[in-house]
């Protein structure tokens, strides 16, 4: 998996000091020069040491609370060999973390006895070789541990002023995710409980790299964290309703530890205060994916990783792109929940919603489709809502021209003076000449031959005149109905044919004439629109 790289954090972000480990006690320059050999235990050196004791006594384990490395001389233990397998047995039942014995008079060479329960145990035992002043071990290891400590205090006071201040400045929940993913070197991903992802941060090939594996990754998120996967769970008040993942943290895993603590509450407090959006996550993170598809800046399939992580089934699936006008993205997606489809509903920035329903391939895509349209009519209780719709789709990297044919569909029924007229679900073929030009409306040959044409009224004091006209061609050239729908009288009409003609330079009662004056209008339209 590809890793990132590590970003140089501001004042408050310093990592803390690493974990100390039993093998790095033994590398200090003061344990050293004791010639400390390892006798039991080697497998178990990577022990953290929680603190330092000295002790002599056979049942010192009641003095522990389990993570000390213990140091002794063996004077009361010498000679009986009972108490010497005892006191192992004491340490390993405390959990503590590792025994150094300094060879002297008590124990001129390692006993025998000892090294066999600390194997058996599994509890690391050292013994030094040389004289050695206990005093200066401890006083080393517990400025270090103390270091340390403090260090985990002022990181998490640090993490939690930067991440509160987000909040209070109105910041997306995106911009939290930057933040913490900038810091620890690591793709964030923010989960529901059914392992949905529905955030994402990091350098994009990372986050891909885990998205990919997200299947796996799934499965693997409610077991024991290591190499670098550090979990924190997202709930208040006895109630869990997300998680969230550092993955492949490469720092000390305590500052990973509290990076992600913090990250997590920072998460619950911007959850329950809104998050400066009226949208719910999972709306924010289909919005997002369906934005993407549509704009096209993003090739479909580094989308798809994304799409299968986001709970949209892929695998031999057909795709029907939709486009619902008005569309109410919690009514669309409680109608899909009604009839069992899989599915993702997003607003786009124009007010409509897009829904990408993800089907069988046994599944008959078209039935569906105009089940899905007539139950939103009767949920909505607008008996004149349609639905946009493209041709289904069987390979994932046409679903963006598919949404975007569905958006342009929806663009030509949105204003159209015949929509009353038009089916539940309307496609391409059914807008006719009115869908041909909006998908050909940025075209710079149509844009130059719609102000040609319209050129007379396209100032100011013409928009009168071009509503008249829009009007007139739009009722098939009736003038009594354009008079009635304008209140004016039959020959103040006439008087304003007259003049629009004479602007345009054309004659309306020519067919030809007034089809190009009406294709321009609604080119004009479209690209007002």
């Amino acid at each position: 998996m590809t890793t990132t790289s590590f970003h140089s954090p501001p004042p408050g972000w310093q990592p803390m000091e690493p974990a100390l480990s039993v093998r790095q006690v033994l590398t200090l320059e003061r344990v050293l020069a004791g010639e400390p050999e390892v006798v039991a235990g080697a497998g178990q050196l990577d022990r953290p040491v929680r603190w330092v004791h000295v002790a002599e006594a056979a049942d010192v384990g009641v003095m522990l609370t389990g993570g000390e490395m213990v140091l002794t001389t063996g004077v009361l233990l010498a000679g009986d060999e009972t108490k010497q397998a005892e006191y192992v047995q004491s340490l390993h039942r405390a959990e503590a973390a590792a025994v150094v014995l300094g060879l002297g008079r008590a124990f001129p060479a390692p006993p025998e006895v000892m090294r066999r329960a600390a194997e058996r145990c599994g509890l690391p035992m050292v013994v030094l070789h040389r004289p050695f002043p206990f005093a200066e071990l401890t006083e080393e290891v517990q400025s270090r541990l103390v270091r340390r400590k403090f260090a985990a205090v002022s990181l998490s006071e640090s993490v939690r002023t930067a991440l509160t201040g987000l909040i209070t400045a109105g910041a997306p929940l995106q911009r939290l995710l930057d933040e913490v993913a900038q810091h620890s070197g690591c793709p964030v991903v923010v989960t529901n409980l059914a392992h949905r992802v529905l955030a994402t941060a990091g350098e994009r090939p990372a986050v891909d790299d885990v998205l990919r594996d997200w299947e796996r990754i799934a499965r693997q998120a409610g077991g024991s964290e290591g190499d670098g996967w550090i979990r924190a769970e997202l709930g208040g008040r006895g109630e869990r309703w997300g998680r969230l993942l550092l993955c492949g943290y490469r720092g000390d895993a305590a500052t990973g530890r509290v990076l992600a603590d913090r990250t997590a509450e920072a998460l619950v407090l911007h959850r329950m205060l809104g998050g400066g959006s009226a949208r719910t996550w999972e709306e924010q993170s289909a919005q997002s994916l369906l934005t993407d598809l549509v704009s096209g800046v993003v090739p479909a399939r580094q989308l798809l990783p994304r799409a299968r992580a986001a709970g949209l089934p892929v695998n031999r699936r057909t795709f029907v792109p939709l486009v619902v006008p008005g569309g109410v993205p919690g009514r669309l997606e409680r109608t899909l929940r009604l009839l069992g489809l899989s599915g993702l509903v997003a607003e786009l920035a124009d007010g409509a919603t897009a829904v990408l329903l993800s089907l069988a391939r046994d599944q008959r895509a078209e039935a569906l489709t105009a089940h899905f349209a007539e139950r939103l009519r009767t949920e909505s209780g607008a008996p004149n809502a349609v639905v946009a719709a493209a041709d289904p789709r069987t390979v994932w990297e046409e679903v963006p021209a598919g949404l975007r044919e569905a958006r342009h569909v929806a663009d030509a029924v949105a204003d159209s003076s015949a929509a009353l007229d038009l089916p539940a679900v309307v496609r391409l073929r059914d807008v006719h000449l009115r869908g041909l030009v909006r998908l050909l409306r940025d075209d710079p040959h149509v844009q130059s031959f719609a102000e040609r044409e319209l050129d007379g009224l396209l100032c100011e004091a013409g928009q009168e005149l071009l509503n008249v006209l829009r009007t007139y061609l739009a009722t098939g050239r009736n003038k009594s109905r354009t008079a009635q729908l304008h209140h004016v009288s039959r020959p103040a009409l006439y008087r304003r044919l007259e003049a629009i003609q004479a602007r345009l330079g054309v004659d309306l009662d020519d067919f030809e004439q007034a089809a190009s004056v009406h294709i321009a209008l609604l080119a004009h339209d479209a690209q007002q629109g």
